[in-house]
């Protein structure tokens, strides 16, 4: 009998980087078990791109409702995960750091990071750079100083999903002032 461990990590190989697999189903699987959990996320550390992909997409999606998984990790995160150019884990990390519990110094790094990905080729990563520094604006009102008018001119200026994003961005900001 295989593992469940190894049985989660088959279900995130094979095929290529089009399809998602069965991260869903992993998500459901990791987002209840820290051991599980360990060892999908060092598969974001894998060699294998697709396994990489659908390893980081599983942990972004159970850490939507488990944010505290990701804590043991992020040490991790920030010397490891965050700088792989992988588009697909550049996404999935701009939304997964606003989520983990930071200090000042780690913060500033996850601004860093978060503005280096606006830099990226990809616009997908360039969108989820914006809403993670917009998830962490909503925590700091020092932040939301700066990254409002970044918002701003992403939101006249980027491509056709960072506009988007941008707008629903901005309207939240807006509600929340008013």
């Amino acid at each position: 009998m295989i593992p469940i461990c190894e049985r989660s990590l088959v279900k995130l190989s094979g095929g290529d980087r089009r399809s998602i697999g069965r991260a869903d189903e992993v998500a459901l699987e990791i987002s209840s078990d820290p051991k599980l959990f360990s060892q999908v996320f060092d598969a974001v550390l894998s060699s294998d791109p697709v396994l990489r992909m659908r390893a980081v997409d599983a942990i972004e999606k159970a850490t939507r409702e488990h944010p505290e998984l990701l804590q043991p990790y992020k040490r991790k995160i920030f010397q490891k995960t965050a700088l792989i150019d992988q588009q697909e884990v550049r996404w999935h990390i701009a939304l997964m750091l606003p989520r983990l519990d930071l200090t000042s110094t780690e913060k500033d790094l996850a601004i860093s990071i978060l503005l280096d990905y606006l830099r990226h080729k990809s616009s997908i990563v360039k969108t989820c750079a914006m809403q993670g520094l917009a998830d962490l604006a909503m925590k700091n009102a020092q932040l939301r100083k700066r990254v409002i008018p970044l918002l701003e001119s992403l939101t006249e200026n980027g491509t056709a999903a960072m506009r988007s994003r941008g707008r629903k961005l901005l309207a939240r900001f807006k509600r929340r002032s008013a």
